[in-house]
């Protein structure tokens, strides 16, 4: 029992840490779209498209013209640009994080530059993998040479190394967690201190108005 427990809990983390996806979204001209994704330091993203342009004549998407491209700008999270580039209406980009947390990806095409576009929607396949997914199991076999034995071997040693990253991205998210939490409880109790301050120093200047009142009025 315990055995299928920690077998269901294992399969249940490589899902939740499974840091691939493939998607497809519109766009028109000049419209740029923009994903956050969250990597940690030092891994490997490589990202596939492939774009259909609308046709009104058999009303569907249908490849591409070569003329049309795509720009690719890539952020980290200190919103440095790591990558820029224009690619064709096929591409792939690469890229390796050097720091933790959200990373911007950010796609446009050079429809301005075609006619042929003018007034249309584009369709944006996209395909991005991070980590162990990113390698080509196949032909690092052919490469070095290894056994069926040896290739699930490394296979399990690069998704364990995944798994350490990602662990410790966990553990950077949650320190920085801590460390926003007790700054806004201290501003939190700094501001209660203030406030504490203020309603003393208020009821002492209403004692002092309100006995200078009563003096005046001789009333006291």
């Amino acid at each position: 029992m315990k055995a299928t427990a920690s077998c269901v809990g294992l399969l249940l983390l490589f899902a939740w840490l499974s840091p691939s996806g493939a998607l497809y979204f519109h766009i028109g001209e000049t419209e740029k779209k923009c994903f956050i994704e969250e990597i940690p330091d030092e891994t490997m993203v490589i990202g596939k498209y492939r774009t259909q342009l609308w046709d009104k004549q058999t009303g569907s998407f249908l490849p591409a013209t070569p003329g049309l491209g795509m720009h690719v700008e890539i952020k980290d999270p200190d919103t440095k640009v790591i990558l820029s580039r224009q690619y064709g209406s096929d591409g792939r980009f690469t890229f390796t994080s050097h720091t933790p947390g959200e990373h911007q990806i950010c796609l446009h095409s050079n429809s301005t530059k075609m006619a042929l576009f003018a007034g249309g929607k584009l369709r944006v396949h996209l395909d991005i993998q991070v980590g162990e997914h990113t390698n080509n199991y196949p032909e690092i076999a052919a490469k070095d040479k290894l056994t069926e034995l040896q290739l699930r071997v490394r296979q399990l040693l690069d998704q364990v190394e995944q798994i350490q990253k990602e662990q410790n991205y966990q553990r950077y998210r949650e320190e920085r967690f801590r460390m926003t939490s007790e700054s806004t409880n201290q501003r939190v109790l700094w501001w209660s201190i203030a406030q504490t301050i203020i309603l003393i120093i208020t009821a002492i200047w209403q004692m002092r108005h309100l006995k200078s009142f009563f003096e005046a009025k001789k009333l006291v």
